[in-house]
């Protein structure tokens, strides 16, 4: 055999391995019941302009901050990581939270951020709404991730003063990015273990991962295979990933969010174990636990040609599409805190 025929099997083998799962998975059903998606039934009053602009204008302004001012926020980025902490707890603070700084660590001292609402009926069924301040070293982290700490910020500001059924939290977690992801020493891993050894009923936490960026032109979305004969070649939705475990959970904010947002979503509920990329973020410490999670995200590098690079900058972003995205995700959140 020549060289150049054993790399074509080598090749070959894969996606035959490939091709054969999805051939059982759409035997079974078991392609359907991942990625199937409740349809809109119905589309609420598109938001006012003036509110989007508003909203718009507000996510610009934290991302300028965190990415800009404080830049990279890394432990190995002297004060970094506390000056994104004190900029979390003082926007909470200022919307009227009583802020928590949970403590913990290994190698060194960080903190998570914590807001909450408790709840007036069901105070024991509790609802998260997270994201990872923290950056890669070397990024100043605009999309990955001050683009979900400032939506969390937001929908923290939304809910202020509300009276929500089931117990809101929102959570600014440290230290996802590697070295520390799914470790003792990451932010989500610690407080969904305590969460867990305090016999808390978490009954659903939305992990947002990279929120800010859209591309409408073909070509532009690529995904782990199979997946990219299932969803769209364009980068201009937003994506919803659980695991089967949290597929209610998935389906239900999905349907919400699609009653409000001008911005498409796309979603399914995967085993962990067959698309690997469905665990990159904090949501996969609740998922250890045993607790229903998604993850919200722009798909990160499957998309953003800046990822995890210096040029991962404010200027980057879609901060109208964005704050439709937030919108959407305000009017999901209100669904399930209430049911």
């Amino acid at each position: 055999m020549s060289a150049a025929a054993a790399r074509r099997r080598v090749v070959s083998l894969p996606a035959l391995l490939v091709a054969v799962l999805v051939l059982l998975g759409a035997a079974t059903g078991g392609w359907w019941t991942m990625l199937a998606m409740p349809a809109p039934v119905r589309r609420l009053p598109v938001p006012d302009p003036v509110e989007v602009d508003a909203l718009a204008a507000r996510l610009r302004a934290h991302v300028a901050e965190l990415a800009g001012r404080i830049g990279v926020r890394h432990k190995d980025v002297a004060g970094s990581l506390e000056a994104a902490a004190d900029y979390v707890d003082a926007q909470l603070a200022g919307a009227g939270y009583d802020v928590r700084r949970e403590q913990f660590g290994v190698v060194a001292a960080f903190e998570n951020v914590e807001a909450e609402i408790p709840g007036a009926q069901r105070a024991g069924e509790i609802v998260i709404v997270g994201a990872h301040y923290d950056t890669v070293p070397g990024s100043p982290g605009a999309d990955d991730n001050a683009s979900g700490v400032a939506a969390v910020i937001e929908l923290a500001r939304m809910f202020a003063g509300s009276a929500p059924a089931r117990t809101l939290r929102f959570v600014a977690f440290a230290n996802e990015e590697k070295p520390f992801l799914l470790t003792d020493d990451s932010g989500s891993t610690v407080y969904a273990r305590r969460a867990r050894e305090r016999g808390e009923t978490i009954v659903a936490m939305l992990s947002l991962e990279m929120l800010g960026y859209y591309n409408p032109a073909p070509g532009s979305q690529s995904y782990p295979r199979p997946l990219a004969w299932f969803f769209p070649d364009r980068a201009d939705f937003i994506g919803f990933v659980g695991n089967l475990a949290s597929r209610a959970l998935v389906q239900r904010t999905i349907a919400a969010y699609r009653e409000r947002a001008a911005v498409p979503a796309e979603g399914m509920a995967v085993p962990a174990a067959l698309v690997r990329d469905a665990r990159r973020s904090d949501h996969a410490s609740f998922w250890a636990r045993g607790y229903p999670a998604l993850m919200v995200t722009d798909t990160a590098g499957f998309r953003y040609p800046f990822y995890h690079l210096a040029l991962d900058t404010a200027e980057s972003l879609d901060y109208g599409r964005m704050a439709q995205v937030v919108l959407g995700l305000a009017h999901a959140l209100r669904a399930e805190v209430q049911r």
